[in-house]
């Protein structure tokens, strides 16, 4: 795993397949509900992006990593939560990239998780 030591773009091949989301890092989903239900990273938070500015005293002080479907709306929220001090990488290549390395997925419903 070759995580920057410096906040900035990751993509899913820098992480562990069997721990993806490293110690001391928390996992900010920032997609909206109908794509966090079908399906996301175990361990993951779910603040959509739309919702981040005003829900920021519920981000964790860890370091944060931010994942979307493709990317654009996680650099937004990278963005977001530097502005408000806080250190975050930007999982670039988002959820479809999780999905298609084969890291873990789950769904909110049981069924079989899939990214939307």
């Amino acid at each position: 795993m070759a995580i920057p030591q410096n906040p900035g773009p990751l993509v899913t091949t820098d992480l562990n397949a069997d721990d993806p989301i490293p110690e001391g890092f928390t996992l900010i989903d920032v997609r909206g509900e109908d794509e966090w239900d079908a399906g996301h990273a175990p361990g993951a938070l779910h603040i959509p992006l739309d919702e981040l500015a005003d829900r920021i005293e519920e981000v964790p002080d860890t370091d944060i990593m931010v994942v979307c479907r493709l990317g654009r709306r996680s650099a937004q929220a990278a963005a977001i939560l530097t502005e408000h001090g806080i250190d975050a990488w930007d999982l670039s290549d988002g959820m479809a990239a999780w999905q298609t390395n084969g890291l873990p997925l789950v769904s909110s419903d049981g069924d079989i998780p899939t990214i939307a």
